[in-house]
C-alpha cells in the first residue's frame, strides 16, 4: 500500500506526521520526496549504505544536420528551446528531459546526453526497522520531478510505503502523490492552513486519490476549518493538539509519538482506519 502525506503549505507538520506514521508500522518504507529540502532523516536517523546519482537527459543539437525547421521548438511543452533564426539554443533550466524534441526531429539532428541533477540515498532506520529512501536535488536545479520519479522507483509493493511529499500543489507534489492508494493532507488551525488545504483538496479530487485530513497544532477556537471539512464531507483522521511538548520533541529531532503513548496509539488507530478503507475500496473495485 502507498500512503502519501501532503499539505497545501509548508510548515504544517507534514514530515512530523509522515515520520510518526512510519515509526508505528514495523518494517515500513519511508520515502522522502521533498527533494529540495529533505528532513525526514533528522527524525528517523537512518544509516545510509547507498547513494546513486539521478540524471535527466538533455538534448544536444548537431548544427551540421539542423535545418532550423522549428519542429523541436513547436513540440517542446516547456519552451526550453529557442529559435534565434541562426541557431536553436537550449535553456537547460526549463528542460524536463521528456525527449520529444529528439523523437520528432525530422533530420535526426538531436541526440541526448545525461546530466546529474541530484542523488538518491538509501538506508535503514533502527526505528522499527524502517527502510529509508530520500533524494537530494543539486543546488540550482529548477526541476525536481525527474529526481522524485527516481526516489519513488524504490517503492516496495510488499510493504506499506509512506511518501513524504513536497509542500504546496506544484508539479513536485503531484508527482509525489501520484499512484497513491491514500493521501493524508496535513493542515493547521489557521486561515492560511485552510486556504492552502482547499487547493490541495482540489488537486487530489482531480487525481481521484482518496484522502483524509490530519489537523496539526489543533485549536478548537478556529471553527472555520472544521466547518469546511464537515460541509465537504472530508474525514478528519486525527487532531494533534497544539502542545509545547510536541514542539520541543520535534525541535530536538525526536519523533513526537515516542513522548506520548496516547499520540502513538492514535497513529496506530489511524493506520488501521486507512488500511481498512483501502480494503473496502479494493473489494468494491473487484465487484465492479
Amino acid at each position: 500500500m502507498i500512503i502519501s502525506v501532503a499539505s497545501g503549505k509548508g510548515g504544517t507538520g507534514k514530515t512530523t506526521v509522515a515520520a510518526s506514521l512510519a515509526s508505528v508500522i514495523p518494517g515500513s518504507v519511508y520515502i522522502d520526496c521533498d527533494v529540495e529540502e529533505p528532513n525526514g532523516h533528522i527524525l528517523l536517523k537512518p544509516n545510509f549504505d547507498a547513494e546513486t546519482p539521478s540524471k535527466k537527459m538533455l538534448p544536444r543539437i548537431n548544427y551540421g544536420k539542423c535545418k532550423l525547421c522549428n519542429k523541436c521548438v513547436e513540440v517542446c511543452e516547456f519552451h526550453a528551446l529557442l529559435n534565434l533564426k541562426s541557431e536553436i539554443i537550449l535553456l537547460d533550466e526549463l528542460c524536463h528531459g521528456c525527449g520529444a524534441c529528439s523523437y520528432f526531429c525530422p533530420h535526426n539532428a538531436i541526440t541526448e546526453e545525461p546530466k546529474t541533477i541530484g542523488f538518491v540515498r538509501k538506508g535503514f532506520s533502527k526505528v522499527n526497522d524502517i527502510q529509508f529512501i530520500d533524494g537530494i536535488l543539486n543546488i540550482g536545479e529548477a526541476t525536481a520531478t525527474p529526481l522524485i520519479k527516481d526516489v519513488k522507483s524504490n517503492i516496495n509493493s510488499d510493504k506499506i510505503n509512506i511518501i513524504d511529499s513536497p509542500p504546496g500543489t506544484s508539479c513536485s507534489m503531484v508527482e509525489a502523490v501520484r499512484d497513491s492508494d491514500f493521501c493524508i493532507l496535513v493542515t493547521e488551525s489557521t486561515p492560511f492552513g485552510l486556504h492552502d488545504l482547499k487547493l490541495a483538496v482540489d488537486v487530489l479530487r482531480i487525481l481521484e486519490i482518496p484522502f483524509g485530513v490530519v489537523i496539526n497544532k489543533y485549536e478548537k477556537k478556529y471553527e472555520e476549518l472544521e466547518n469546511y471539512l464537515n460541509s465537504e464531507k472530508i474525514d478528519i483522521l486525527l487532531r494533534i493538539p497544539f502542545d509545547k511538548k510536541i514542539a520541543v520533541a520535534y525541535s530536538n529531532g525526536n519523533i513526537p509519538v515516542f513522548i506520548s503513548e496516547e499520540l502513538s496509539n492514535n497513529f496506530k488507530i489511524m493506520i488501521d482506519q486507512i488500511t481498512s478503507m483501502n480494503s473496502v475500496r479494493q473489494i468494491n473495485y473487484e465487484r465492479k
